[in-house]
């Protein structure tokens, strides 16, 4: 028996395999000290130039809908929940446990491997370059990368639930709204956004292909039933 993966848009690899080549593409132009810098040093000064209180408050709780294990999890295990008790499926809560492994597996380890200092850090005179020694874990911004894989699994899940405009709002408006608020309050560099864009699409593309109406689950017989299919139908060839 072979799984096949779901069908996600645009279709084919080609898109993946442009967003990869995108992330690298603005690391290695960081860690070669191009005039890319330049840009992340002009919008951090003009952004902590342009923030008055009131407005600052309004950033910080757009920038809430980022965080992931005070939000983002819990929004989207009460969600999986419900859809849980409504079908007697446990299958809800796979793309939940997805998510939290691949982003696990991939932010950490970026940053860690990038160490570039958040522009928040007004001791630098210059925009942070990456891979130095104890320097941070600003790259890529953690938050935007969340917000786009929790808020996509949040949009299958109410696929079918509601209109089309409100998941496909909450797929990519948010994130947006992360986007701005992080790089407005100099939690991320501009550049650290844009690299998060590129990878937190690619893993939100990968989850959507997995075939998780097809995945057993022995221990969970009697809520193994389907889900997903009555979405977007996953097939199974033999």
């Amino acid at each position: 028996m072979r799984l096949e993966l779901r069908p996600v848009r645009p279709a084919g690899w080609w898109f993946d395999v442009s967003l990869l080549a995108g992330f690298a593409l603005i690391t290695i132009l960081l860690a070669a000290k191009t005039p890319l810098l330049g840009l992340d040093l002009a919008v951090r000064d003009f952004v902590d130039a342009h923030r008055p209180r009131w407005f600052y408050l309004v950033l910080r709780a757009g920038n809430l809908l980022g965080q992931g294990g005070a939000v983002l999890t819990p929004l989207v295990a009460i969600v999986a929940f419900f859809m849980s008790r409504a079908r007697h499926t446990v299958r809800p809560f796979l793309p939940l446990l997805g998510a939290e492994l691949i982003t696990y597996v991939t932010i950490g380890p970026v940053k860690l491997w990038t160490d570039r200092t958040a522009p928040s850090n007004h001791e630098l005179s210059h925009p942070e370059w990456l891979f130095r020694i104890d320097s941070g874990m600003s790259y890529p911004s953690g938050h935007v990368i969340n917000t786009i894989v929790f808020y996509g699994v949040l949009a299958t899940l109410l696929t079918g639930v509601l209109r089309p405009g409100f998941v496909t709002a909450i797929r990519y408006t948010v994130p947006l709204v992360v986007l701005v608020t992080t790089t407005y309050l100099s939690f991320h560099w501009i550049t650290d956004g844009l690299a998060a864009l590129m990878l937190g699409v690619l893993l939100d593309r990968i989850l959507r292909r997995v075939p998780w109406d097809a995945i057993p689950l022995g221990v969970f017989k009697s809520w193994s039933g389907p889900f997903y299919d009555t979405q977007e139908p996953a097939r199974i060839t033999r």
